[in-house]
């Protein structure tokens, strides 16, 4: 029997994006959590297990989804990460240098990064949004990513998006007035 192949130049229109998670170890209890509701999120979405990487603390992250970015490997990455404010400005330095950082590097590589860093007051409000009452933010980032990676797909093949295909026509094609 013949084994099938693969050619080297890329994926083919129908595969499922293969996925990295960067996620921070700081505040674990808090970004376990994120990093598990991203895993299930991308194995429902796709099948396929992302590739999870770690990093010391969310200003790692940065650097650490650039790198996963550039490899080629993946066709987006997500990042997680937990900020809880404290008596100092420190969690908004980190979340601000974070943000920028990786906006940076998704213009720079093209390669989509999932913010699913969480920015919150206190404690209780991270639960919430780590399998909580609000969600699992890692969970919607990976929902995010997959969503912009199949944008950014059509975008290339010169193909409408899912969401612009469930458009009326008259939407689709402007309202036909010249302008």
């Amino acid at each position: 029997m013949a084994v099938k192949r693969r050619s080297s130049k890329g994926a083919s229109k129908h595969e499922q994006p293969r996925v990295a998670v960067v996620v921070s170890r700081y505040n674990a209890t808090v970004t376990d959590r994120l990093c598990l509701g991203a895993i299930e999120a991308a194995v429902r979405r796709t099948g396929r297990t992302p590739e999870v990487f770690d990093a010391p603390g969310a200003f790692e992250l940065p650097v650490l989804c650039d790198a996963a970015a550039r490899t080629g490997r993946f066709a987006g990455v997500v990042a997680l990460g937990c900020l809880i404010r404290g008596e100092t400005i420190h969690d908004r330095v980190i979340a601000d240098s974070v943000a920028r950082a990786i906006q940076e590097s998704m213009i720079k590589t093209g390669v989509p990064i999932a913010f699913g860093v969480l920015t919150v007051e206190n404690s209780a409000q991270a639960e919430a949004r780590a399998g909580g009452e609000h969600g699992n933010k890692g969970e919607e980032a990976v929902e995010a990513l997959l969503d912009t990676i199949e944008t950014l797909r059509a975008v290339r093949d010169g193909r409408e998006s899912r969401i612009a295909r469930s458009l009326p026509d008259k939407l689709r094609r402007g309202s036909g007035r010249k302008r």
